[in-house]
């Protein structure tokens, strides 16, 4: 029963929203960080070994805010949920090197690398899905459809 409300349209697009939401939320919350914390972000950048860590550290805020904010609002998600994943694919090969660590610290990153493969699982759905109904894509997609002309007028 569950099951069968949830493949109705009318639970569909609340979900895909709530899904796109969700995922944004995620990166906004550490990428404002990033932002407002420019320098510490390009510090860290640094210390991981990124080459070019200014923009390294510009890429992160570029992607984990206005392009969160995209994902968020439904506008050009699908190559943004690609774009994403691929940003995400990254971040965990450069971010959460487990398999060069020990201990604590290995855990610690493994769990988060795995996590990061998660997210990449969802942004992939989310690409396959769409963004819904409730999203600017959408709305282009119908201004975008011809109407079909009126033999009445």
């Amino acid at each position: 029963m569950f099951d069968s409300l949830l493949h109705k349209p009318v639970a569909r697009n609340p979900l895909l929203l709530i899904a796109r939401l969700l995922i944004a939320w995620l990166f906004v919350l550490f990428g404002w960080s990033k932002l407002i914390g420019f320098a510490g972000t390009v510090a860290y950048m640094q210390h991981k070994g990124a080459p070019l860590p200014t923009v390294a550290a510009a890429i992160a805020v570029i992607m984990e805010v206005p392009v969160a904010l995209a994902i968020a609002a439904g506008l050009f998600t699908r190559p943004l949920v690609l774009l994403m994943a691929l940003y995400t694919l990254g971040t965990a090969l450069i971010g959460h090197p487990y398999w060069t660590m020990s201990g604590a610290e290995q855990y610690a990153n493994e769990i988060n690398f795995y996590k990061n493969i998660a997210i990449i699982g969802g942004l992939l759905a989310l690409y396959v899905a769409g963004p819904g109904r409730y999203a600017v894509d959408a709305l282009i997609d119908r201004r975008s459809v011809p109407r079909a002309s009126n033999p009445a007028s």
